[in-house]
Order: C-alpha cells, then structure tokens, then sequence
C-alpha cells in the first residue's frame, strides 16, 4: 500500500486549498476512504469519509460545509477540496485506506503540511 498526499501549502484565512493522495498496491475502486488530520501537539482528527463511488460522504461538524470530499476511481485518486480555511485548520494531512472505523488504524500516507496564517 502506497498513499502520497500533496497540495498543501501556506494559505490566507478565507483561502482555499485542494489536496490529492495517489494510491498505489491496492484495488484502490474497493476502499472506503478517509482523510484524517493532526495538529501540532494534538490526537489524530477524523475529517471526512468516501464510499467506494464517491457515495455517502461524511464529514466532522468542524469542516462540514467548507470541505467536500471526492474520487477519481479510474485516476486512483482522492481528493479534498478545503475551502474558507482557518486557523484551526493548519495540521498535517493524511489519507486513509479505509472508511471512518480505521481512521486510526488504517495505512496512511505521510501528510501534507496545511498553514492557515496570514
């Protein structure tokens, strides 16, 4: 299993950001995926889940309505499209192989810094 997030960056409160994560060595099409985040010296945050076809997407109270959540299924491709960003955004975020039971336990790729300062 290989996950390799990227798109993040340092952006403005109000900004926008779109991360993607490539996945590699699993029947990508299968999977449940999940986002997940972790803030410097906090717990990994559950963020937002994706059925296998783009179905029954989930979302924590805290990004509902400012994040959405999406797949490429041919591309092997996950996505999250961060809109009106916080402060409380900047964490490292990390996709999942798995729907929201495993966002703790699943393989995860290594991140994406996301700084919302101005």
């Amino acid at each position: 299993v290989q996950l390799v997030e990227s798109g993040g960056g340092l952006v403005q409160p109000g900004g926008s950001l779109r991360l993607s994560c490539a996945a590699s060595g699993f029947t990508f099409s299968n999977y449940d995926m999940t986002w997940v985040r972790q803030a410097p010296g906090k717990g990994l945050e559950w963020v937002s889940s994706i059925g296998i076809v783009n179905s029954m997407p989930n979302y924590a109270d805290s990004v509902k309505g400012r994040f959405a959540i999406s797949r490429d299924n041919a591309k092997n491709t996950l996505y999250l499209q961060m809109n009106s960003l916080k402060g409380e955004d900047t964490a490292v975020y990390h996709c999942v192989k798995g729907g929201t039971y495993f966002y703790k336990t699943g393989p995860r790729g290594q991140g994406t810094q996301v700084t919302v300062s101005s």
